[in-house]
């Protein structure tokens, strides 16, 4: 699988430590910055991340800020983005199979190495199921392309 991962200035050791994780686990991680702790604006690695994801069919993303609102917020932006904030497993494994989320957000002043470990590998682990969940996932894509045009 392959992940674009990004980060704000708040965000910078859990990307490090999350991108370490999927590399262990054998997964392709392209890091889209930033490198350093200078302050940063968080929209513009979250458009990156995105982009990414949506020009790399299959791909997902993964975006850390000190507490992943803003990333998330800026992500949802997206058409065809779905961005999960999730602060714990149970949230990120409905993500997936509910929501067939293709990105995940991540706080690093809300949430602890342990506890980002444990919320990554339940998202990765899970998988969309379909079924009675894909009309309400093909609703909120829909949403997406209604833009700012509503009757």
């Amino acid at each position: 699988m392959k992940y674009f991962i990004g980060a704000d200035h708040a965000g910078i050791d859990i990307k490090a430590y999350v991108k370490e994780l999927f590399e262990a686990r054998g997964h392709e991680v392209v890091d889209l910055g930033p490198s350093t702790k200078d302050r940063v604006d968080y929209p513009d690695f979250a458009a990156k991340v995105c982009e990414s994801v949506l020009a790399n069919e299959g791909s997902k993303g993964i975006l850390i800020c000190g507490s992943g609102i803003g990333m998330s917020m800026a992500a949802n932006k997206f058409d065809g983005i779905r961005a999960a904030l999730c602060h714990n497993e149970y949230s990120a494994k409905m993500a997936r199979e509910h929501n067939d989320a293709n990105v995940i957000c991540l706080g690093e002043r809300v949430s602890g190495y342990g506890m980002v470990e444990a919320i990554v590998d339940a998202w990765n682990e899970a998988s969309f199921e379909g079924g009675r969940h894909e009309g309400r996932v093909e609703k909120i894509n829909a949403l997406g392309k209604m833009g700012s045009c509503r009757a």
